[in-house]
């Protein structure tokens, strides 16, 4: 089994969130590629812009033009991904992608550190900040590579999964 990597995907100008949104359906479709293709991330940043003397904080694209990817390189994924509507290729030399060396990640704030946490998929556990602060769960699942747990919160009288990042909730 070949090692997930981060890949450069270069894209239509504006369509990198087409794109992210096109490879993780195709993902959720095919349950085969969920352990193949880890992670599909647009960077973005916030810039402080100065229109008619207000300041307001907006979200840019940190790379317009590119989408980021981290999965194993083979046959199967670059097909999928490559045949994406939006995508106009991997990028490297010719047709062979080149994965992003450690160096090139750092600045993008990509961390490949693991997170070690004191809870399991069947605890429970409190949220502690963000939208569903105060509410209490089990975990269902474990996304080291998102570093999110997904619990069920109760939403309108019925059991609803929620992902919910590791910094925003604690062991009970």
């Amino acid at each position: 089994m070949a090692e997930a990597m981060w890949y450069v995907v270069h894209t239509y100008s504006g369509y990198e969130n087409k794109v992210k949104a096109n490879i993780e359906k195709t993902i959720e479709n095919n349950p085969q590629f969920a352990e193949q293709i880890l992670e599909v991330r647009v960077p973005m940043e916030d810039v402080v812009e100065l229109k008619n003397g207000v300041k307001k904080t907006v979200s840019k694209k940190l790379f317009p033009g590119y989408v980021l990817l981290n999965m194993e390189m083979n046959d199967d994924t670059w097909y999928v991904v490559r045949n994406t509507r939006g995508v106009t290729g991997f990028v490297g030399p010719g047709s062979k992608p080149v994965p992003l060396t450690e160096a090139e990640m750092k600045p993008l704030g990509i961390k490949t550190d693991t997170v070690s946490i004191d809870f399991v998929e069947g605890d429970s556990i409190a949220v502690v900040a963000g939208v569903w602060k105060d509410t209490v769960g089990v975990v269902q699942k474990l996304d080291f590579n998102k570093q999110t747990a997904t619990i069920n919160v109760e939403l309108f009288g019925r059991e609803t999964p929620v992902e919910i990042s590791f910094a925003e909730v604690r062991k009970l």
